[in-house]
């Protein structure tokens, strides 16, 4: 193989001769070296590596299961540990409605409604027409806890309105038992009404701040109404006295007790008996001078007398 080679003027020329094996030898290199670098590679790699190669890809494929097995595992724990808990809650909020429902029963007794009227038993009336589509809100189930969270809420709330309202109730209820009314004695009779009479002492014009009761010596002086003794004792006039607060501004005055049977501080209710008929005092018979007070200043008896004891 000759190469002739020129110069810029083209007026010389140069032959060089290259060996014959020349191409051969390029051609090796560029193609047939690479083929055979890569033919033994893959002979290495497919045939001397396998084994290893296969070994080490098993054992991490065998170890990334095992860690999906114990993560699939403790996510199986947090589920079954998750379901007990909702079951317990679930229980609780059960037991929690039992109880509010007993409580409205409770209520309902008390304030005498109907059981027609208001059934803790039956299920809630609602209902209401249907909107078209285009008009209707689109509805996202919420999750199971966040519905049982509002759940919890909503009896919370309600226990806490039904406690109120039992509460108002036995306040109700008290204020009502703490109403006067009735005589101050089981038998005997009216000698004295309430306002100007001739003091039967001094014969002048005088002013009665109660009602005076006639009875026989030692029969019983029951209270008008609930409350709390604050006095118990003697005092000048009035002989062996017994004065009850009822709260609300409103106390009853028992006076010439023969004897007395409660102390300053015990809790009376209606019809009690507190002491016993006599003449102590400023007294000429035996006989209760009862008063009502509102607001510490002395009332006309007579209406409180009149009401009828429940």
């Amino acid at each position: 193989m000759n190469i002739i080679v020129l110069n810029g003027r083209g007026h010389q020329s140069r032959t060089l001769r290259l060996p014959r094996f020349l191409p051969v030898m390029l051609l090796g290199c560029l193609v047939v070296l690479p083929a055979l670098v890569g033919v033994g590679a893959y002979y290495a790699m497919y045939h001397w590596g396998d084994p290893v190669l296969d070994q080490r890809m098993t054992a991490r494929w065998q170890g990334q299961l095992d860690e999906q097995r114990e993560v699939l595992g403790h996510l199986h724990e947090r589920t079954d540990e998750e379901l007990r808990a909702l079951t317990i809650r679930l229980a609780e909020m059960q037991a929690r409605l039992v109880r509010l429902d007993a409580l409205g029963e409770r209520l309902v007794d008390v304030a005498g409604i109907p059981s027609d009227e208001f059934d803790f038993s039956a299920p809630m009336a609602i209902g209401g027409p249907e909107l078209p589509d285009d008009r209707s809100i689109a509805y996202t189930a919420p999750s199971f806890t966040d519905a049982l969270n509002d759940l919890s809420l909503t009896l919370d709330r309600r226990e806490q309105q039904l406690s109120i309202l039992e509460r108002l109730m036995d306040n109700r209820r008290i204020a009502s038992k703490t109403e006067l009314s009735g005589r101050p004695i089981r038998r005997g009779w009216l000698s004295s009404r309430f306002g100007q009479r001739t003091d039967p002492f001094s014969g002048r014009l005088s002013m009665h701040r109660g009602v005076d009761f006639a009875a026989k010596e030692g029969s019983d002086v029951i209270a008008t109404g609930a409350g709390v003794v604050t006095f118990a004792g003697t005092r000048w006039g009035y002989g062996n006295l017994v004065e009850i607060n009822h709260g609300n501004g409103l106390a009853t005055r028992y006076a010439h007790m023969k004897e007395i049977l409660v102390e300053a501080g015990d809790i009376v209710r209606a019809g009690d008996v507190i002491a016993l008929v006599g003449t102590t005092g400023r007294s000429t018979g035996p006989h209760v001078h009862y008063e009502v007070l509102r607001n510490g200043r002395q009332v006309d008896p007579t209406p409180y007398v009149a009401r009828a004891r429940q």
